[in-house]
């Protein structure tokens, strides 16, 4: 970082930063081309020599190309976000998490030796307004509630780490909806981004946030009407589709939350269903594996091997950067790779539930710690989270990052030495009876992901 720049106190750093954003949003509409290559250049002076020379270059080139992928998906935001959501975007998720942040939290695990998390997700609440199948939100029940008094330390001590970036998920976080927006009001130098099913999103509601401007969406669907509402109930398909065209036309930012499963595979990674997600204004699709979590959770949704080859290779066309469909693609099982395998246990995120019970996992339900009885930082000191800071990776083989779907007896060795209790406040799930609905999954992907590993990283 510019040592001038980084002389200054973080409400100046803020200022002037303030005022270059307004500068390159003026200048991205007379010049995008130039105002794209003044971003990287402003880039360089967070991360210097962090990158080198050439792939700044590489990346002023493909951000200008009017051709590519990346350049068309940037205009299609600029052109339909509302200009004040834009801006803040830019501020909370550019310069505090992206740049100020992820430089203050380098540093504290370092002088703290445990590990600091990029972003923090937590839980308003354990109620919902559906019953989704398989969901691990189910196993909670509905009678547990953050006060907003503890979502705003939750929010007040990360950002003393460094942490700019806050997930909501539940239940359904908009049960909660005057406190979420209390909350955004509250700290709006602080992203915020919202996990919901869509149904409580309405036109009051996309008001307030445009004018806040610092909440973005991950909306749950999963392919086509009926392989959605098969799992999550009749009309919801219908109801994301509205939720859809409300925060379009308000100009705000959303993509998708998408859970794949054996049953689903192929209608979530399918052409008509992205083209959709792009038509109707999505920036990205975030992809998780269904994990069968809670004692009552069944292992049939569990994909096989082949079907999970077949969503890798699916995601990774959709993300093409030349002749991607122009929508971001993340696959958290099968990314591995560019993340440095498991991201959990605080190494760049952690779950706190709707009981303030801090988890590792928002799918591993264990815990040493609650934020009633523990600042955040002594949660990240506590056994389970300190077990996973010092195991990780879990497997060399990145395509096998998870300690409880593909090394289930790392999960049970971490569980049972740190004395970790299960947090499920309806039906306690033991580590044994969570893992052993793993093993047999374990074993079979293990052969093609070793394959599929030394291919891809043949010397």
């Amino acid at each position: 970082m510019n040592t001038s720049f980084a002389s200054l106190t973080h409400k100046m750093q803020r200022a002037a930063v303030s005022k270059m954003v307004d500068v390159l949003f003026s200048h991205m509409e007379n010049d995008r081309e130039k105002a794209i290559g003044q971003v990287v250049d402003l880039s360089k002076q967070f991360y210097g020599d962090s990158f080198s020379e050439e792939a700044y270059q590489q990346a002023k080139n493909i951000l200008s190309d009017p051709d590519s992928k990346w350049s068309k998906l940037i205009n299609s935001v600029l052109d339909q976000t509302d200009p004040h959501v834009a801006r803040t975007t830019a501020l909370n998720l550019g310069y505090e998490a992206f740049f100020r942040g992820t430089k203050t939290i380098r540093e504290n695990r370092v002088k703290y030796q445990c590990n600091i998390p990029w972003l923090i997700l937590f839980d308003p609440t354990s109620a919902c307004n559906m019953h989704c199948v398989g969901c691990w939100a189910g196993e909670y029940g509905n009678k547990n509630n953050l006060s907003f008094e503890d979502m705003d330390k939750i929010v007040t001590q990360g950002k003393e780490l460094g942490v700019y970036l806050y997930m909501l998920t539940g239940g359904e976080p908009l049960v909660r909806k005057k406190d979420v927006l209390k909350l955004a009001e509250k700290h709006n130098d602080v992203q915020f981004a919202i996990y919901t099913n869509s149904t409580l999103i309405d036109e009051p509601f996309c008001q307030e946030v445009q004018r806040l401007g610092n909440i973005a969406f991950m909306l749950s669907i999963e392919g086509t009407p009926e392989t959605n509402d098969a799992r999550r109930g009749e009309g919801h398909y219908a109801a994301v589709m509205h939720a859809m065209d409300l925060l379009k036309e308000h100009g705000l930012v959303f993509g998708t939350s998408i859970c794949y499963t054996s049953a689903n595979y192929k209608s979530v990674t399918s052409d008509e269903f992205i083209k959709m997600l792009v038509d109707k204004g999505c920036r990205y699709a975030l992809y998780f594996h269904y994990m069968p979590v809670g004692n009552a959770a069944s292992v049939d949704l569990l994909l096989n091997p082949e079907q999970r080859v077949y969503v890798k290779n699916r995601v990774r066309e959709i993300r093409n950067m030349e002749h991607g469909p122009g929508i971001f693609t993340m696959d958290f099982q099968n990314d591995g790779e560019f993340v440095g395998g498991c991201i959990a246990g605080g190494r760049n995120y952690f779950h706190i539930n709707a009981n303030g019970d801090a988890e590792p996992c928002v799918f591993i339900h264990y815990s040493n710690g609650n934020i009633h009885e523990n600042t955040i930082l002594e949660i990240l000191k506590q056994p389970l989270f300190m077990a996973y800071h010092n195991n990780q990776p879990f497997n060399d083989n990145m395509l096998r990052p998870c300690p409880m779907l593909e090394n289930p007896q790392k999960l049970r060795e971490m569980v049972a030495k740190t004395q970790a209790k299960s947090t499920d406040m309806q039906s306690p799930e033991s580590a044994d009876h969570l893992c052993s609905k793993c093993d047999e999954y374990a074993k079979n992907w293990t052969p093609s992901a070793e394959k599929l590993w030394n291919e891809s990283h043949k010397k």
